[in-house]
């Protein structure tokens, strides 16, 4: 399933309060002992949901967006209102893909955890009124992905995909630099030289660069870890 951009979200203006002062239409008459509503609990879900049609029956993977840079905030308000709503039963897991990456920046190598998916969020529930109403409605969250209130649940290879990336035993290497562009050597026997990117091998994590060696151009095959973006 392919991931859409997150939606921004709209926010409505609030509507204009009537004033205590108006009189109420004819036939009306309300009187000051009326029982009013009682204000609904945050922690309460209510009975007058929309209605929502599972896919899949039993717990499946689904997607929710937010925007890019929330995601854990995002994490951490869903964990605490499945907490204090009662949702353990229903909403079993939520989970920021995340993947591990080698960036070479000043000579320096740092390895940083970087999102696969910027602005999505994955949650396994077993899908129904009350789960949907409590994810939707987490601070934080626009949106499931799916069509209206029908959120489209992850195919078990696309989970197994993600999976996949999240437990590769060794970290990507971020590229910094581009065919055409110079880069300096970092490492090696090269340390300190200057050239041309010629090729890139994103399988055998290799660059060649194009060297000035001796008044002539050398193409130096060099790991990704060994050269920088002059």
């Amino acid at each position: 399933m392919d991931l859409p951009e997150p939606q921004e979200q709209i926010e409505q203006e609030p509507m204009e309060e009537k004033s205590e002062e108006q009189v109420a239409p004819a036939g009306d008459s309300a009187s000051s002992s009326d029982p009013k509503p009682a204000p609904r609990s945050e922690t309460q879900i209510p009975t007058d949901l929309p209605p929502v049609e599972a896919v899949v029956e039993g717990p499946a993977w689904y997607v929710i967006h937010c925007y890019s840079g929330y995601e854990n905030k995002v994490r951490h308000n869903l964990e605490q209102r499945i907490e204090t709503m009662g949702m353990k039963d229903k909403i079993f897991d939520v989970v920021i893909p995340t993947q591990e990456e080698i960036e070479v920046k000043d000579g320096k190598r740092r390895t940083v955890e970087r999102h696969i998916f910027p602005g999505y969020v994955l949650v396994n529930l077993a899908l129904s009124e009350d789960s949907w109403y409590v994810v939707r409605n987490t601070p934080g969250v626009t949106g499931f992905v799916g069509m209206g209130n029908n959120p489209t649940p992850l195919r078990p290879e696309e989970v197994a995909q993600i999976v996949k990336r999240m437990e590769a035993e060794a970290p990507t290497v971020k590229v910094t630099f581009k065919v055409g562009e110079r880069v300096r050597i970092v490492d090696g026997p090269f340390n300190d030289f200057r050239g041309m990117v010629a090729e890139i091998d994103m399988e055998r994590t290799k660059v060649r660069v194009m060297v000035s060696f001796f008044g002539r151009e050398t193409p130096v095959d060099m790991d990704f870890l060994q050269v920088e973006k002059a």
